[in-house]
Parts: C-alpha cells; structure tokens; sequence
C-alpha cells in the first residue's frame, strides 16, 4: 500500500488526508504546531493517525509522497530532509486533481484574486451551475472531491500552491498582475516568484482559454517566452483592439464568445482594481456559457469580499475601511488609488521585502497622517517620517485605532491597508480585520 504522509493539518492538509484515505492509501498526518479541534475530530472520524507539535522523522521519511501545506517554506528542515530522501512533494490541489474530472477555473495574480474567484463563484451559482468554491478561500478541494464532488470549482490559487503542482490543469486559467510579494519566499528575485505565478498555464490545451491582463508589464515580458497553446482572453481598461473584454467611454464590453455590454456605473464593484477583477470574472462566465442576463445581474448585486476595501461605520462623521487583505504594496496602491477623502492610513506588521516607493506619491496626495502598526516599525519610519505627515507608533490594535481617532476630523476616511503580512501582532489577516472593525464600531 501506498504510504502518504501530510505536512500540516489545516484546511487543505486535513482535506487531502481525506480524499487519500478514501483513496486507499495508508495516510499520516503531522503538523509542528497545535492542531485544531475541529481539523483533530475529522482526522479521527476517518481514522487517520496524526501528531501534533513535532515532526517524527522516521514515520514522514518513510514515505512515498508527501502532500505539504502551503503556508510551510521549503527551507522548513523538515522539507529540506525529505527533499534529500529524494520523496516527492505534491499540493493538496495537485493531489485532489488526480480524482476528478471537474472543469476548473483557476484564477491568481498579487492582487484582487480573492475578489475575482468569490465573483466568479457569485456568477456560476446565481447560473445554477453545480460549483465548488476552493484554493485559498471555501473548504478545500481535495475535502470536496472526497465528499462533496461539483462539476465546477472556481479556485483561488497562490504562488504557494502553484510551487507545487506539476499535472494539474486549469480549463480556464486567470491571471491578474504580477507584482512584488512574498520576497522573502523567493530568494527575494522576482523572477522565481514569477515563474511561480506563469505555472497557472502549464498543461493547458487549444480547448482551454488563459484570461490575463493586458497591460501587466510583467505578464507582457513573460508571454514572449512562452509557446502557449490555450485560447489567449486578454482584456484592458485603456485599449480595444485585440482584447476580448475591456471598459472604455463608461461601458463594460464583451466581444467575444458572446457579445455583452452594460454600463460601467452599473457594476457593484468600484474602483480601477475592481474593473479589471469584473472583467476577469466576466469573461470566465461568458466562456463558460452563462446568459447575459445572469451576468449583468452578477456583476451588478455583488457584495464584495471581506476585510478587502470593505466599509465597517462611519462615526462621528469619519469613514473607517477594513483592507486588511493588503499584505502588499501593490494592494495599498489600489487602495489608497480609490480613496477621495483625507485618509489616515495604518502601515505596517510583517515585512516581506517590501518597496514602498511605489505607493510614496500617493501616499503624499491622499494621506493626512500615518499610523504604524507593528512589532518593528523602524523601516516605515526611514521611509514615510521624511515625508513630514504626521504619524503615530503603535503595537496594538487598540492604540492604532486611538491614534487614528486622535488624528481623524469629520469627513476623513480611516484607511487599514497594511502592506505587510499580519503575524508579528495577529494571528492572520482576518483576526487583524476583526479587531479593527471592533475597535471601530465601539468608538
């Protein structure tokens, strides 16, 4: 029997213990830390050993594959030891591909996937389909495959997880942007982290298509280097020729396979990010058969994505906007893009090679004042105090918020828009949004 060992037991971890115990193979799971109680009760439900707090060398080396969790680098001495064994490492996607015939719309990019794949998954089940939602946000694939098979799954893929994964093919493949993040993953060269992204195309046919954005410099350079054999779908706010999708004079567009037009103002989602998360999940939907009419309504009553440029209150006539989700320098920018009142922006948390001059301009015409919000703030002082904003240094939520009150009059917006990873302070991105809007909202 096949021995299958798992290298953490999270969602995706504990989904594809899952699917390889359903499989028949003889499974173990091991994470370094705690496990959680729920992740605990379904391993033991499938009768699937595991261990907690440590990796036991002897019972992960002896395996004939490992699934590992994303979140785990390869420098982990754990994967450095199985990469010597010479074990082959999978994803839990890539596994979970293997037992299942399911068309899959795969979407990443550095920014705005999370927004475009909960859209697309909004479209396919206002159309009725039979839709899975997976990757990085809804259960895992691997768990649905297991136990709740769909003939769709709409995907939201990282850069980790696209590291490892070899045969899995995406029907319909959407790429976003390209732009610095997670560095520190990728020997701080962009072009590994790059490459990481382009693995999104990798086995797709003539009967698949690849939506990407047209003006992405990065996608642009990297498309010279590839012979692609899919059905190439770019779009574009600023050109028409030659795009499949694109937004000019107020109008959404549509050419091709279905011609579809509506009114830009119509669409739930604003913003210039925004407009190119809608046209991606538009076209996905078009060439995936769903009617005009169900797109426009999709694309009109969408409610967006938590803890992503979402409005939590405004008291005492200042606006406070949860975008926790920024881990990075390019969300901020998108962020701080859409702002049109006075903002008081909160930096800061865990660095991750970041470069923050592409946000300094804007940072100069939107923001009255900065908020740090960090273990180490040194870097945001070299870089933004030259500036001469205003700014507060803050290690909690609760004295960021204070600081923000202090700073803010009526008719400013409270931007948290961090840039940086979350686990200095919180335990993730989300708990980050939880207490800000919570502090928030009690002010």
């Amino acid at each position: 029997m096949k021995r299958i060992v798992i290298l953490g037991a999270a969602e995706s971890g504990v989904g594809a213990a899952v699917l390889a115990k359903k499989q028949g193979f003889d499974v173990f799971v091991t994470d370094k830390g705690q496990i959680q109680s729920h992740y605990k009760e379904l391993l033991d439900a499938h009768q699937i050993p595991w261990e907690e707090g440590q990796h036991t060398e002897d019972r992960v080396l002896n395996a004939d594959e490992i699934i590992k969790s994303p979140g785990i680098p390869d420098s982990a001495p754990m994967v450095q030891k199985v990469k010597a064994a010479g074990i082959p490492i999978i994803s839990e996607i890539e596994f979970a591909g293997r037992y299942t015939h399911s068309k899959m719309i795969c979407i990443t990019g550095s920014n705005g996937k999370t927004t475009t794949t909960s859209l697309i998954y909004h479209i396919f089940k206002k159309a009725g389909y039979d839709v899975g939602l997976a990757g990085n946000i809804g259960r895992s694939l691997a768990l649905q495959v297991a136990e709740e098979p769909h003939e769709y799954y709409i995907i939201e893929l990282s850069s980790f997880q696209l590291d490892n994964m070899y045969d899995f093919r995406a029907n319909i493949a959407v790429l976003l942007n390209i732009t610095p993040d997670h560095l520190d993953r990728y020997h701080n060269s962009m072009q590994e982290y790059t490459d990481a992204k382009m693995r999104i195309l990798q086995n797709q046919t003539k009967d698949d298509a690849f939506i990407f954005w047209n003006e992405d410099p990065v996608i642009r350079q990297e498309l010279k280097k590839y012979h692609i054999e899919s059905r190439l779908c770019p779009f574009s706010i600023i050109e028409k020729k030659g795009m499949i999708a694109y937004i000019a004079d107020g109008e959404y567009v549509i050419e091709r396979p279905t011609p579809f037009n509506m009114e830009q103002e119509e669409l739930a989602l604003s913003g210039k990010h925004n407009m190119y998360n809608s046209l991606a999940a538009g076209i996905a939907a078009d060439l995936s058969g769903i009617s005009n009419d169900v797109i426009r309504e999709s694309l009109s009553d969408f409610e967006g994505v938590e803890h992503r440029l979402e409005f939590v209150c405004k008291v005492h006539g200042v606006t406070y906007i949860n975008d926790s989700k920024a881990t990075n320098v390019d969300a901020c920018w998108y962020a701080l893009e859409s702002m049109t009142q006075p903002t008081i922006l909160i930096l800061g948390g865990l660095d991750k090679g970041n470069d923050y001059n592409a946000i300094r301009d804007l940072v100069q015409q939107k923001c009255k004042a900065l908020v740090y919000l960090g273990v180490d703030n040194r870097k945001l002082h070299e870089f933004f105090d030259p500036l001469g904003l205003p700014v507060a240094e803050t290690h909690s939520m609760k004295d960021c918020v204070a600081a923000c009150q202090q700073f803010a009059t009526p008719g400013d917006t409270v931007l948290l828009s961090p840039c940086c990873a979350s686990f200095d302070l919180f335990h993730n991105m989300e708990d980050r949004g939880e207490q800000f809007k919570t502090l928030a909202r009690s002010l």
